[in-house]
């Protein structure tokens, strides 16, 4: 005989369901933020990608920094920076990120949010095959399926399109290979402190470019008013806000929730793209979106399959696998920078 398990009190399941429901809320503010970017881009103009991502460095760091001293947690970000391995892979974070970044504020100023869009979508198919490549992982068939899927979207894009998606490739391949830095830090760096190590890595160059702007007289932030500058500078709040909210979105909800929740942010990109730019949509380029979505479902299945699965497994070995299950999703659930 087992001894039954006493009910939780009404009051804490009612707690867990509004923790929930905040959570939820917090996860489709962030992606809904970060989907609406192209819209905010623009509003930047004149300044050209390098002095809008040197100016998104220099006042992200600013942000923090002040969020750190409100909340009081400048020792986590002490703590950050004394550990130099941790910081050197922040680093390479940070590069890896800035790269995606001026790629994609170019995309949106050069009227390709339609192929950002697709390099979001790809990023998970991408993720998935960074880690056989890096990470030597053994994947399940249908996660080949994704690969395989993926693979021929590119090469009917570049057939169809008569140039290789190479913003969308950038994009997936830098994010990616962030997610995957990010991985290896693990939980060990909340979302302030390290947004905040890697800016402050990347000031010195930001720095340094808003200042050969300003002697070659190309700086935006002084000649074209309060408002450019104000604009400018909101930046650091465009890019910490959905940043804060998908940590508090992924301490509420499952991985594999938040894992559904990212698609939105592209959905929204496409949809910008296609009715509010008016960007073309060749056959061609239907036809590899369509393809990308179908690897997207078959991700999408295969991972509720996988955690079916566990659910339906024995009791005994439940927890490690679910705790195996939360590692691997958190390997491929990244915030949209």
């Amino acid at each position: 005989m087992t001894t039954p398990v006493p009910a939780q009190p009404a009051s804490t399941e009612a707690e867990a369901r509004a923790e929930h429901r905040r959570g939820l809320v917090a996860g489709f503010g962030a992606y809904l933020l970060w989907g609406a970017m192209p819209l905010y881009f623009p509003l930047l103009k004149p300044a050209a990608p390098l002095e809008i991502i040197a100016h998104r460095v220099v006042w992200s760091l600013v942000f923090c920094l002040l969020l750190l001293a409100v909340t009081r947690t400048f020792p986590q970000l002490r703590a950050v920076l004394r550990d130099r391995r941790l910081l050197l892979t922040l680093g390479v974070g940070a590069v890896l990120v800035a790269v995606n970044w001026s790629i994609y504020v170019w995309a949106v100023l050069e009227d390709k949010v339609l192929d950002a869009a697709l390099g979001y979508f790809i990023n998970p198919v991408v993720t998935v095959l960074l880690a056989v490549v890096v990470l030597r992982e053994r994947l399940r068939p249908l996660q080949w399926v994704a690969i395989g899927l993926g693979l021929v979207a590119v090469v009917v894009l570049t057939v169809g399109v008569g140039h290789v998606p190479w913003v969308s490739l950038a994009l997936a391949f830098s994010f990616g290979l962030y997610s995957l830095v990010k991985n290896r830090v693990g939980g060990r760096v909340a979302a302030a402190p390290g947004l905040a190590a890697e800016t402050l890595v990347l000031t010195p160059l930001a720095v340094g470019y808003l200042v050969h702007l300003q002697t070659q007289g190309d700086n935006t932030m002084t000649t074209h008013g309060a408002g450019h500058l104000l604009a400018l500078a909101s930046a650091g709040v465009v890019t910490a806000v959905p940043l804060l909210l998908f940590a508090a979105s992924a301490r509420r909800v499952p991985l594999r929730v938040v894992g559904l929740l990212q698609y939105l942010t592209p959905v929204l990109q496409f949809l910008v793209g296609l009715l509010v730019f008016h960007e073309t949509m060749p056959v061609a380029r239907w036809v590899g979106f369509v393809l990308v979505w179908g690897a997207l479902v078959v991700l999408t299945t295969d991972g509720l399959r996988a955690a079916r699965a566990l659910r339906l497994a024995d009791p005994r070995r439940r927890a490690a696998s679910s705790a195996r299950a939360d590692d691997a999703a958190a390997d491929t659930v990244e915030p949209i920078t």
